[in-house]
C-alpha cells in the first residue's frame, strides 16, 4: 500500500455560520448531502459546527486528491462537494463516502479521516491510501 495524497483544512465556525445564514444562499443544499444535513440538524443548537467540520473534510479530500494528481488534470467536476459525503458509523466515527465521478476516479482508494472542533475552529485531515 502507498500514500497517494494528504489533505488538511481548517474552518472558522463563526465565519461559516455567517455564510450559512445569508439569505438566498443555496450552499447547504448544493454542497451537502441529505444525510449530512440531517446529521447537522440533529446535533442541537449549533449545526454550523457540524457543517463547518464536514466542509473542512470535503476540502481536505479535494486537497489530497489534487496532490495525488500532481501535474495531471484533477478530473473531479465543477461542483465536487456533493460527491464527497462524511458519514458516521454506529459508534459515531466519521469516514468519507464518495459518489458519482469521485467514486469512479478513486475506486480502490482507502480514505483515512480525522475531524476536530476546538473553540471557534473546525479542522479535518485526510490521507488517501491505495
Amino acid at each position: 500500500m502507498s500514500i497517494l495524497g494528504v489533505g488538511f483544512d481548517i474552518v472558522s465556525v463563526p465565519e461559516f455560520a455567517e455564510q450559512l445564514d445569508q439569505s438566498g444562499t443555496t450552499m447547504v443544499k448544493e454542497s451537502f448531502t441529505a444525510g449530512e444535513r440531517r446529521h447537522a440538524a440533529s446535533r442541537g443548537s449549533d449545526p454550523a459546527r457540524h457543517y463547518a467540520v464536514r466542509w473542512a473534510a470535503k476540502e481536505a479530500v479535494l486537497k489530497a486528491w489534487a496532490t495525488s494528481r500532481f501535474a495531471r488534470p484533477p478530473q473531479i467536476g465543477d461542483n465536487p462537494y456533493p460527491l464527497i459525503e462524511v458519514v458516521n458509523d454506529a459508534w459515531g466515527r466519521p469516514t468519507v463516502k464518495l459518489h458519482g465521478m469521485a467514486a469512479e476516479f478513486l475506486p480502490t482508494v482507502k480514505i483515512h479521516l480525522s475531524l476536530t472542533h476546538d473553540g471557534d475552529m473546525a479542522a479535518a485531515m485526510v490521507v488517501l491510501e491505495e
